[in-house]
This record gives C-alpha cells, structure tokens and sequence, in this order.
C-alpha cells in the first residue's frame, strides 16, 4: 500500500520521521510531503519525497517567493501551498499511488493540509493529527472540511512539537490508525438499485420512515441530517452526481440562512437540485420555525433574539441547548420569495417539484401543535404561488407532513418524474 504523510519537516521532522518508519515497518510504501513555508526553527536532515518547492512549484509559484510573502500576505502564501499539495495528491490518486493519507500540522499546517484533503474520494482513508481542531474560535470554519469529508481527526492535547513521550505516543498511534485504515480498506460498491439523497431532522422523520417504506423496495435512500453542517455534506455529494434523485424533506438550511439561525447552510443551499437534470422535490419542512437555542441567549442580549424580537413568540423547548421560535407572517412572505427565486434559476424545472403539507408543515406546527399558525403558513403558500416560475409544479396536499398520505404523494411524484 502507498500512505502518503504530509506535514512541515521544518517544524515537526521528528513525528513525521516516526510515522513514517512506522507505516513501513508495516510493510507499506510511504510518500513524504514536505509543506515547509520556512516559520520552522529546524534544519532538517529527513529528506521528503515530494518537496516544498515541488508544492510550491505546483502552486504556481516559488517556495522563495512564498516566504517572501509570508510576513505581508500569509493568507495568499498558503493559498499558493494549498493549491499545489492539492494538485499532488489527486496526481498521485489518479496515478494509483495513494491508497491513504496522514497529516500532522498546527495551525497553518492543518488549514493547508485539510484544504487540498477534502479533494479526495469519499471513502479513501484520510487521517489528520492536529492541535487545532478543537478550538471553538475555529469550529465554524473547521466544519466546512468535515461536515462534507470523511477526515478522521486525532486531536493531539498537546503541540505535535519536539520528541518527547506523549509526542512519540500521538504518533505511534497515527501510524497505527492510517495503516488499519487502509489495510481494511474496501472501495465503495455500487449499489444494485438507484440511491437517492434525503434530508430529514426530528419534525419531519415519521414522513422520512414512511418514504423509506414506499420507496425502498426500489430505491437505496440515503439520509441526511438537516442540522446546517449535513445539508451542505447532501448538497456536496447532489451536486457529484451521485444520486438519481433528491427528496429535500428538510430544506430549511436555507431560511435559517436567511434569517440568521443555528441550523443555517448557506446562499447556496437550494442551488444544486434542478441543475442536475434530476427530480429535486422539496416540501416547506422547516420553514416554520427558527432555531435559536440555547435559551440563555434569551437573557444574554443576543443580536438575533433582540433583533427579531424571538422571546415574545411561541417557543418550542426542546432542552437547554434546542430552541425553536415560531417564524411570523412577514419572514414566511420573505422565505417564499427567495426560496422561488432560487428555484427559479434552476435549468431543468421541469424536474423541480414543491409538495406543500396544507395541514402542518413540522411535527410542530400542525393543529393543536405548539408553533400552529395557520396564518403563517398560508402566507408562505400564497408568496410561492405568487412568485414561482409555472414551469416548476406545486402540489398541495390537504393533510400534514408525517402522514402516509403525504410520504405517499411524494413517492408518486417522485415515481412521475423519474
């Protein structure tokens, strides 16, 4: 097998020596990546396969002229790096010399090594070893790479730095994880039947089960979970081609977008449907509500509290952590015409079906349900008929989403369409 090891041998020379000797002492072939920008203090003596003026070249640039840069425009210096260890590794993965990768880094080191790692497969073992990735001021960020890429993170405790004890442990275990990672390794079969991506969260699951029910004699379903983070991992793969088509239960990463809320995905959460010429079906579920926990925001003067006013509307409390706020008539008329124009820029809509739940768009927000407003949601209904191309079909049905009723419509339309 050929691991390749990536890291700064400038700055932690002897963690990648110790990996590597481990990886073939297993028996497997090694490919050392140096990503050295010169903020190293140590003149090393291991010599990479793959150097930093290799990976700088690749980037369009010269290793001299990136630590030039570095004390000015650090950002556009790792960027030249980023770009060229990226166009080494998908060399190496097409060449079929790459059937695993570990990286150990900082700071820069893991902003480089995880931007070129999230090039490669789904599947393909990729493990990162990293002091950083726990720090909450980054967690935003740090959730663009793995919320849609497998990386396997080894958070160290401690600075990969030197060659003391717990640094030889981290490191020993590393080598251990990649190599049983790839020993074990087995590429993705295809599946028999079709697959389809699905999102779905708590208020919508009972119609997500009964789809599961209806369509998987015929149809492998893939879920994911519309928390923000795993609609951009659907959106990712969507638009990857890899599914025949794409059940959006759950699309209200967009509104949370919208509106500022914890679950949000993006300006672009609702643009890879139609564009692949393949079913997109969308329903309103989420649209009802915002999700603003914890509830100590409440009391803290928090901006999106203060600013839309969210303690004077009915509040579902789910626990301490999960709060979600009613949307008013005047965010639903706003949420239904971004949403059309969205959909309205799609190529194929011919494709692109809106199944409205006349009844109760979320477990939540049906008759008798703690965030019911009929008013509310009407409002929706009448702005997206108002607004959407008529080229892109609305379906109502009268009855609330978790019933077989509506998973059923669904499954027609879906059946229809293909």
């Amino acid at each position: 097998m050929a691991i390749v090891v990536v890291g700064m041998i400038d700055e932690r020379e002897e963690g990648l020596r110790l990996i590597r000797d481990r990886i073939e002492k297993r028996g497997h072939k090694t490919i050392l990546i140096d990503i050295s920008i010169g903020t190293g203090a140590i003149n090393p003596t291991l010599k990479p396969g793959i150097s930093s003026e290799e990976i700088a070249r690749a980037g369009g640039t010269t290793i001299e002229k990136i630590k030039e840069t570095l004390s000015n425009e650090r950002d556009k210096a790792t960027l030249s790096m980023v770009d060229g260890l990226g166009k080494k590794l998908m060399e190496l993965q097409h060449a079929g010399d790459l059937d695993g990768l570990i990286a150990v880094g900082g700071m820069t080191g893991t902003f480089i090594t995880l931007s070129a790692m999230k090039l490669l497969p789904f599947g393909k073992p990729k493990l990162l070893i990293s002091s950083v990735t726990a720090m909450p001021a980054y967690a935003k960020k740090l959730a663009e790479f793995f919320g849609i890429r497998d990386i396997t993170v080894m958070h160290s405790v401690v600075d990969t730095v030197g060659n003391n004890f717990l640094v030889k442990n981290l490191m020993i275990n590393g080598a251990g994880a990649i190599c049983g990672m790839v020993e074990a390794y087995e590429p993705p079969q295809k599946e028999k039947k079709p697959s389809i991506a699905i999102t779905e969260f708590n208020f919508c699951e009972q119609c997500a089960q009964y789809l599961r029910d209806f369509l998987g004699n015929d149809f492998n379903l893939i879920s994911f979970h519309a928390t923000g983070v795993g609609e951009k991992a659907a959106v990712d793969l969507v638009s990857q081609g890899l599914f025949e088509a794409f059940i959006d239960l759950a699309p209200s990463g967009f509104s949370e977008y919208l509106l500022g809320g914890n679950r949000a995905a993006g300006e672009d959460r609702l643009d890879v449907g139609g564009n692949q010429g393949k079913p997109y079906i969308l329903t309103p579920c989420g649209f009802d509500m915002i999700s603003c926990g914890p509830i100590e925001r409440k009391d803290e003067g928090d901006q999106l509290w203060i600013s839309r006013k969210l303690a004077e509307r009915k509040l579902f409390l789910q626990d301490g952590m999960r709060v979600q706020a009613r949307t008013s008539p005047q965010e639903m008329k706003s949420i239904a015409e971004a949403v059309a124009e969205k959909l309205n820029g799609h190529e194929h809509k011919q494709v692109v079906k809106f199944i409205l739940p006349i009844k109760g768009f979320s477990s939540l927000s049906g008759e008798g349900s703690i965030l019911y407003d009929p008013h509310s949601d009407q409002t929706f209904v009448e702005e997206l008929k108002k607004n959407l191309d008529p080229d892109i079909e609305i379906i109502e049905v009268n009855t609330h989403i978790n019933t077989r009723e509506f998973a059923r419509a669904i499954a027609d339309v879906l059946n229809d369409t293909l």
